[in-house]
């Protein structure tokens, strides 16, 4: 059975990369996306092992220990966050694609232990457009915009680091490629073996 094929997507907050994802998944039972562990509080309406896995500190750092983990970060020096090695390579054994959205620097982290990790990075059509979508959010004041802007102009400048590059103008349209970079990828010679190794027999056969 051909095994399914580990994604990292990342974008710059406002590129829209949330949204496709969704939209992917909820279209395709054969794609999924990771579900992180976290050392944060659960808020109102998150469940437990959809949202994120909520675990004590004690517990990620024991997990930490064990390298558990394909990647994690420590956000603003209080919580962490991390991906869990276990749970991604029981999925991707089972044939299914995983999703991790993940920003450039856990994208690189994860391509280091797993090399064929396939990246994609989605971008917006302008920086004007950027900053309509930030500030269409109406939960920032202007020097937040302004800090969260900069910041993104600088994930931006990774996107070298992917395979894939997306630009998120149209949502549809952007779905679509979005769609055909994982339709091409089960495609792939090696997987079409696995998949269909009889009919490939039968098809040879004097």
């Amino acid at each position: 059975m051909p095994t399914g094929t580990l994604y990292t997507v990342s974008a710059p907050s406002g590129a829209g990369k949330t949204s496709l994802v969704k939209a992917l998944v909820d279209s395709d039972n054969q794609v999924t996306v990771s579900i992180s562990h976290t050392t944060r509080a659960m808020r109102p309406g998150e469940v437990n092992g959809v949202d994120y896995h909520f675990v004590e500190r004690v517990e990620f750092l024991a997990m930490l220990e064990q390298n558990a983990f394909l990647e994690h970060a420590q956000v603003y020096g209080d919580n962490y966050y991390g991906t869990s090695k276990g749970s991604i390579e029981e999925i991707l054994a089972s044939g299914r694609d995983v999703i991790l959205e993940i920003d450039w620097q856990g994208a690189a982290q994860v391509r280091r232990l797993l090399p064929d990790t396939v990246g994609i990075f989605i971008l917006p059509p302008s920086q004007e457009t950027l900053c309509q979508r930030l500030t269409g959010r109406g939960q920032d004041d202007q020097a937040e915009i302004d800090r969260r802007m900069d910041q993104a102009i600088d994930e931006m400048t990774h996107y070298v680091e992917a395979d894939y590059l997306v630009i998120n103008d149209h949502f549809d349209q952007a779905l679509v490629e979005l769609r055909s970079i994982i339709t091409a990828q089960r495609q792939r010679l090696e997987q079409q073996q696995l998949r269909h190794g009889e009919l490939l027999k039968a098809l040879l056969r004097h």
